[in-house]
């Protein structure tokens, strides 16, 4: 199968009648790791959301493909089918559903009706993906999230990633609220999904998570679109001088 190929081009959207997103355009191409930065209220989660779909965010302009297939006339789970998936800022607790039922759920989505997952099959991956995050194997039987700490919550997002194997991974903060284990741990399950199979857009507001996932391609996002792009050093050069020199040459 050919590397997957997500391509926005002159995105504009708006949240509750006010535009956010303001022709933003980039491409990330498998084996890649592209990093977005930028400020509080510059439409980093706008666009996380508006990439998997959420009714809230309407587009009023511009294109987004995968694989040369119009994602913005798809469904959410249609969306997640072709190869998107999204690793939330704040993932919902879910009672009554364990993480492992959700997970073989997730699995089963994307498979023939006649040709679920064995269970046996299932557990292995399950196991094996839950050594790498170093999460307990007993969290498998608890519910979705609940009762989970920030850190082992982003974690089971990853858990999820490393499972159900996507196209295009959007990482939207997935190091908010972390603590530096915590962090290096998340990022090792994303670095051990690095893969030409596998494409990468990590939101972030701060470099450290950068310290341990090296982008190829930091953008920073200022009023609703792409105002630079460049390489870790960029990523860097931000973490010494902050926002303000970019505020000023926009």
């Amino acid at each position: 199968m050919a590397a997957p190929e997500l391509v926005i081009d002159n995105l504009h959207v708006s949240v509750d009648g006010t535009p956010v997103l303001k022709g933003l355009s980039l491409t990330v191409r498998g084996g890649e790791v592209h990093a977005v930065m930028g400020p509080n209220g510059t439409g980093k989660s706008t666009l996380a959301q508006t990439l998997m779909g959420h009714p809230r965010y309407v587009v009023t302009g511009g294109r987004v493909t995968l694989d040369g297939q119009d994602v913005l006339a798809l469904k959410t789970h249609q969306r997640s089918r072709l190869g998107l998936f999204l690793a939330m800022q704040y993932p919902y607790e879910v009672s009554g559903v364990t993480t492992a039922n959700f997970l073989r759920t997730a699995l089963n989505s994307r498979r023939p009706e006649t040709e679920p997952i064995r269970l046996k099959d299932f557990r292995d991956e399950l196991d094996r993906a839950m050594d790498v995050l170093h999460i307990d194997h007993s969290f498998a039987n608890r519910y979705l999230n609940e009762g989970f700490s920030g850190g082992e919550k982003k974690r089971n997002e990853i858990l999820q990633m490393m499972l159900l194997q996507p196209r295009i991974a959007i990482l939207d903060e997935i190091d908010s609220g972390l603590d530096i284990d915590a962090v290096r741990i998340v990022s090792e399950g994303v670095e051990a999904m690095r893969a030409p199979e596998l494409g990468m857009l990590l939101i972030t507001h701060y470099q450290r998570i950068l310290n341990y996932v090296t982008p190829d391609i930091v953008h920073i996002m200022f009023d609703g679109r792409v105002v630079r792009s460049g390489g870790p050093e960029l990523a860097a050069e931000l973490e010494q001088r902050g926002y303000e020199w970019i505020r000023e040459e926009v």
